[in-house]
């Protein structure tokens, strides 16, 4: 779909960021607001620029620091000076304190150096779509990403995301399966063109993790973070990668190490939580985003059957899900419901080839239907495919009771420990 374009079909590459009234030029190391300069010292530019660069994400005291003072020790009065003086020219609003953090650029950058403007308005878009993380807005994201590209096929991130946006659907939509392809395509593009890109490592993960390959995906991350141990993105991406190795206080390290570096970062940290056992935490940990099947489970395991009910009924009857996802939900109803053949033949049925991580949640429902044998052969497929139970969830979730019992269970529980062992292995060579 990006071939066959021509300079020609499209604008001028931008040389400048774009937020607000204001255009920064690195190049020139001039900023303007309304076509007119804006006098700057050089290292409130330098701070402005920093800040921008990373827009929406938190800049510590001490990054900023290391950019505008290389090699020289200051006192962090300098750099609040700067905070300052920025503020009175690009407003007091748009550069947040994040407390004994740092800062965070908040005003929507709109365009940025050699990518053209209108594609840039389309990416921005795009990314508040996908943000949203519904079946409907990802679909509107994915088309807004092939336009931008269009436009300008040389815009690695629009690469990075459409990535994304394509594999969240072939997980969660009932579409053609054209997007795990697409997904792949868009990978290697954007690392073709960037291969330092974080959003591009951060975004692989999951279709690394969901293919089996979570432990190429730790190397990969723990390899970067030593080139980058301040890179939120890469402990976002661990928390997934380390649960997958069923390694679960340490993913929930990663989440505590993430939101150091950026409070605002969002993990899959609430998944951590339940397999954890702690199901409160992990339905705060997973409000105010697009839900599908966590807080049920966890309502169902603190024994708020009515509440699971309600919340699976009402996704089930509103959302469109992929058949995967409706399988999860449904049997999970059906389970509490009392319909235990139903459930069984779902389970059965379902094609959980590319999301090993729900093999976990089915033989929970096995179990909890008394189905111990089912309960193991999920979760050997679930450790085949890439996913390992944490020995604590086999050990103390309520829902393995049953499991427990069965002659089977010591053996099942060691061959999980052994390869959390592998797992840390893996990790111990790292100083992370």
């Amino acid at each position: 779909m990006t071939q066959g374009f021509s300079k020609k079909n499209q604008s001028s590459p931008d040389s400048s960021y774009r937020f607000g009234n204001f255009e920064l030029h690195p190049g020139e190391r001039l900023l303007k607001t309304s076509g007119l300069p804006v006098p700057l010292q050089p290292k409130a530019f330098d701070a402005l620029l920093c800040l921008v660069r990373k827009a929406e994400h938190l800049v510590s005291k001490q990054e900023l620091i290391d950019t505008l003072w290389p090699s020289v020790h200051v006192s962090e009065a300098n750099l609040t000076n700067t905070i300052v003086s920025l503020r009175k020219i690009v407003g007091r609003d748009a550069i947040r304190t994040v407390s004994k953090h740092g800062y965070r650029f908040e005003l929507a950058v709109t365009g940025e150096p050699g990518v053209a403007q209108a594609a840039y308005e389309k990416f921005a878009r795009a990314k508040e779509l996908t943000a949203q993380r519904s079946l409907d807005s990802m679909l509107l994201a994915r088309d807004l990403y092939w336009t931008c590209l269009a436009e300008d096929p040389s815009f690695a991130p629009a690469w990075a995301w459409l990535g994304r946006c394509c594999w969240f659907l072939d997980k969660f939509s009932a579409t053609s399966s054209a997007n795990l392809e697409l997904a792949h395509a868009a990978f290697l593009r954007a690392f073709a063109l960037d291969p330092d890109l974080a959003s591009a490592h951060q975004f692989y993960t999951f279709v690394q993790v969901d293919t089996g390959h979570a432990a190429d995906a730790m190397v990969r991350l723990l390899e970067r973070l030593k080139q980058n141990p301040r890179e939120p993105e890469s402990f976002t991406s661990l928390v997934q990668v380390l649960r997958f190795r069923g390694m679960l206080p340490q993913s929930i390290d990663a989440h505590r190490r993430a939101v150091r570096l950026d409070p605002a970062v969002i993990t899959s940290v609430a998944h951590t939580l339940f397999l954890s056992g702690d199901y409160a935490s992990a339905i705060e940990t997973y409000s105010g985003r697009a839900a599908y099947y966590l807080d049920a489970a966890a309502w169902a395991a603190l024994g708020n059957r009515k509440r699971a009910v309600s919340l699976l009924r009402e996704r089930l009857d509103k959302m469109p899900l992929s058949p995967l996802m409706t399988a999860l939900l449904s049997s999970l109803l059906s389970l509490l419901e009392g319909r235990t053949e139903e459930a069984i033949n779902l389970m059965k049925a379902a094609d959980t080839t590319r999301e090993p991580e729900i093999l976990l949640y089915f033989a929970r429902h096995y179990s909890r239907m008394k189905k111990p044998e089912l309960a193991i052969t999920a979760l050997k497929q679930a450790a085949q495919s890439g996913f390992i139970c944490a020995p604590h969830t086999l050990t103390s979730d309520p829902w393995f009771s049953t499991l427990r019992r069965h002659p089977q269970f010591n053996s099942l529980r060691d061959s999980m420990q052994t390869l959390v062992d592998e797992a840390q292995s893996t990790l111990d060579r790292y100083t992370v």
